[in-house]
């Protein structure tokens, strides 16, 4: 379409690629596959953006939007309430983990983060210890886009261009252990160097200057880092030791993702407030939400007091009653069940690929897996940024989705291909998967 290129302002996207040629355009969905414009199937390996967890196509999730469209388009939630924000709020309630029983709902997951952090900052404010503001969050980590958001993202190649940034970002290692620093041969000891990481920079920076911990159950950023045995109960011990949040970012990971309603449930921790997205309505709808414990919300209950914050389309009513349908569709299918009946299987099938000599690791959980690319599998060596520049920009990204397969190729960290298909995905769509990326990745390395 020509008017993509002369209107349409993609994001994260170089616009000069499409000077020359068409702006790919998908005009419908159906399960775990989508079609362009010219008629072309292609296999969503990537859930949309993480996003499109019950597969596309569902009727019942389109007719809720249209149903609740011409009952209640819409009504803000500032002192007002409407029944569908009202019974999705009590839904989620009941399955997170604890007392994370306040929801506070956004339209993504920027915003959910953002609004954790001024939480954070408001809570500790009221309970006297006003100078508890800063965060701590993972190298490589993403966390958001809004200027909060960004300032807790680990990337320093997306926060360049808007520096300064809000101050109070403070970074420690992730849990990459294909390539650890310190405790190779260990993953658990490895985790507890990890985790202990986050307690010697509080130290640092002073307890009583750091609000809150901020996440991922399995990073995503830099290809899918799941979290070393003992690592986020030795996170909980150093919250709780320095009276810190400790904030599970689960935009990607909650819904389904890694076989449980919350990946906080799947790895054993109980985070103080849960930020999420995404998978909520499968993106049918836009709607995040920040889900804190009873305590957080006790001293916004007096009189005169309130959390000052608020979004125009947070908790809009449409979006909630997709997302109330969304939940049915997961109740009534098990999708977290079917998840954790068929990692397996989606795991093996992918750790065939480690048989090419240029994949160095297939890592993940659930249905959230990195490929790590490298030129030397011995060593473990990797592109430097003009290889990455050819291998991914180049040819990667463009040949896997010529072959049939969207997907991630990423550098942000080392070379790796992200997958993240929609949760009603079995072997078939697995087999399909490897046999795309054997074929092209056999292709690439021969163009080294």
């Amino acid at each position: 379409m020509a008017n993509a290129t002369d209107h349409l302002w993609m994001h994260f996207t170089r616009m000069s690629s499409y000077r020359d040629g068409e702006v790919p355009t998908i005009v419908r969905g159906d399960g775990a596959y989508v079609w362009d414009d010219q008629g072309r199937r292609y296999l969503d390996g990537l859930s949309g953006l993480f996003v499109v967890n019950a597969g596309h196509g569902r009727t019942e999730l389109a007719d809720a939007a249209a149903k609740q469209s011409a009952e209640l388009a819409y009504f803000p939630l500032w002192s007002y309430a409407h029944p569908t924000a009202v019974e999705l709020a009590s839904r989620i309630s009941a399955l997170t983990p604890g007392d994370l029983n306040r929801v506070f709902f956004t339209t993504g997951g920027s915003e959910a983060v953002e609004s954790a952090w001024k939480l954070a900052r408001a809570y500790f404010k009221r309970v006297g210890k006003p100078n508890k503001h800063k965060v701590v969050s993972r190298h490589i980590a993403y966390h958001g886009t809004s200027m909060g958001a960004l300032s807790i993202t680990g990337l320093p190649g997306i926060k360049s261009d808007f520096e300064p940034l809000v101050p109070g970002g403070i970074k420690v290692p992730n849990t990459n252990f294909y390539r650890a620093p310190e405790h190779g041969s260990s993953e658990v000891e490895f985790g507890r160097w990890a985790a202990d990481e986050i307690a010697r920079a509080i130290e640092r920076e002073g307890p009583d200057t750091v609000a809150a911990v901020f996440l991922e159950p399995v990073q995503n950023s830099g290809g899918c880092f799941p979290p070393p045995p003992g690592y986020f109960s030795r996170v909980r011990e150093i919250c709780d030791a320095y009276d810190i949040l400790l904030v599970s970012d689960e935009v990607i990971c909650a819904w389904g993702r890694l076989g449980h309603y919350f990946g906080a449930e799947r790895y054993g921790y109980q985070p103080d407030i849960i930020t999420t997205a995404k998978g909520l309505t499968s993106g049918y709808a836009p709607l995040g939400a920040m889900i804190a414990s009873d305590r957080l919300i006790e001293p916004f209950l007096g009189a005169t007091e309130m959390f000052a914050h608020g979004i125009t389309f947070g908790g809009h009513p449409v979006s909630c009653a997709v997302a109330l349908a969304n939940l049915d569709v997961f109740a009534r299918e098990d999708l977290p069940g079917h998840v954790r009946s068929n990692e397996g299987a989606f795991r093996s099938t992918l750790e065939k690929l480690l048989d090419l000599p240029i994949v160095g690791d297939v890592r993940g959980d659930g249905y959230f897996y990195g490929i790590e690319l490298v030129k030397d599998k011995a060593t473990r060596a990797t592109f430097d940024d003009a290889e990455s520049e050819r291998l991914l920009r180049g040819f990667l990204s463009s040949a896997l989705f010529q072959a049939g397969l969207y997907c991630r190729a990423d550098d942000r960290g080392d070379p790796v291909v992200q997958l993240a298909p929609p949760l009603i995905c079995e072997q078939q769509q697995f087999d399909e998967m490897e046999q795309i990326l054997r074929t092209v990745l056999t292709e690439a390395w021969q163009r080294l």
